[in-house]
């Protein structure tokens, strides 16, 4: 299988496993998933799928000599993400702002009852040990500390919101290995060159007041048309744009909907005043602790630059907003 990737380029998929798990409906669903929730009205032209991002995944680990099942644990990790991504944190009452991890809680009976258990199956493997996080340090570790999800859509949003062009990647590339089931930058400089673009995309895309709005904006839409039986739970688990078809033939003859429409696609100016707002809202941060070499030792970045300590302590605790919109 021919695959082409905004990161490695051209690749080759052998795998029986993985070319028929990439080609499963709930990993094709991904196609239409935005890989940040409703990106293109507020960060024009960088929008791209959770899909893109699966195969990513898999791709590093891949490319770093993991296990199959590790490969498969990367690629099918996101397979519970509903319409919009993370905004859907803003919809149900399981999600939470502050944690951003509704899919995850439910990514093992999710996959349990998808087509994925019997593909599994067939080519002989454990789908539990699969779906356990804990035996695969590579794939996914907490933060501040780097796994390949975390370095995948880091990079892959960088490079489509032009944050990072093919020199930044390329140094990345040239730079981030594994040695002994932990992620490790070969010098300090690209370690914090890279920690630093990952606190820019924190600043601005993850946690930043733009993405904060959208995903509250996209989860009031979605609660709205929830509460008037336009759309059911059920349907937040096909694609954005179904979502979207379903919920929009009613725009005409609902006013607030209308309104919930304009702010969620950026056509209502707001500001975030404390002192005077209409919602309050909370917004997962992130920020990482890279280890590298440093003098022939390895090391923290925060080791390294103790400033990047308080940065990191900073950057980790949630983000609290509270905005006005003018209608």
């Amino acid at each position: 299988m021919e695959y082409q990737d905004r990161i490695f380029g051209e690749c080759n998929i052998e795998e029986p496993v993985i070319v028929e798990l990439i080609g499963s409906p709930a990993l094709q669903r991904l196609r239409k998933i935005d890989q940040m929730g409703y990106q293109e009205p507020y960060f024009p032209g960088s929008a791209h799928s959770r899909f893109e991002h699966s195969v990513g995944v898999f791709l590093w680990l891949k490319r770093h000599g993991s296990s199959i099942e590790e490969q498969i644990a990367g690629l099918i990790h996101d397979v519970s993400h509903g319409a919009f991504s993370h905004c859907l944190d803003y919809v149900l009452a399981q999600g939470a702002e502050q944690h951003q991890r509704y899919q995850d809680d439910i990514l093992a009976d999710f996959v349990k009852k998808s087509e994925i258990a019997g593909i599994v199956k067939r080519y002989g493997l454990d789908l539990n040990y699969i779906l356990d996080e804990n035996h695969f340090p590579l794939k996914e570790r907490p933060l501040p500390d780097l796994c390949a999800d975390r370095i995948d859509y880091s990079i892959r949003d960088a490079l489509c919101a032009s944050e990072l062009d093919r020199d930044g990647l390329q140094e990345i590339l040239d730079n981030l290995v594994v040695e002994g089931n932990q992620w490790v930058f070969r010098h300090s400089q690209a370690a914090q060159e890279y920690a630093r673009l990952f606190s820019k995309l924190n600043e601005v895309y993850y946690s930043g007041l733009i993405s904060a709005v959208m995903f509250k904006t996209v989860g009031d839409y979605l609660l709205y048309a929830l509460q008037k039986d336009y759309i059911i739970p059920e349907d937040l688990f096909t694609t954005d744009e179904e979502v979207l078809t379903k919920i929009n033939q009613h725009l005409f003859s609902d006013t607030s909907l209308q309104l919930l429409f304009d702010r969620m696609n950026n056509r209502v100016a707001f500001r975030n005043d404390p002192n005077n707002f209409d919602v309050e809202l909370v917004c997962k941060s992130r920020s990482v602790d890279p280890w590298c070499y440093y003098q022939g030792k390895l090391q923290k970045v925060s080791d390294v630059n103790k400033e990047w300590g308080i940065i990191l302590a900073h950057e980790l605790k949630p983000k609290h907003y509270f905005l006005k919109f003018d209608k």
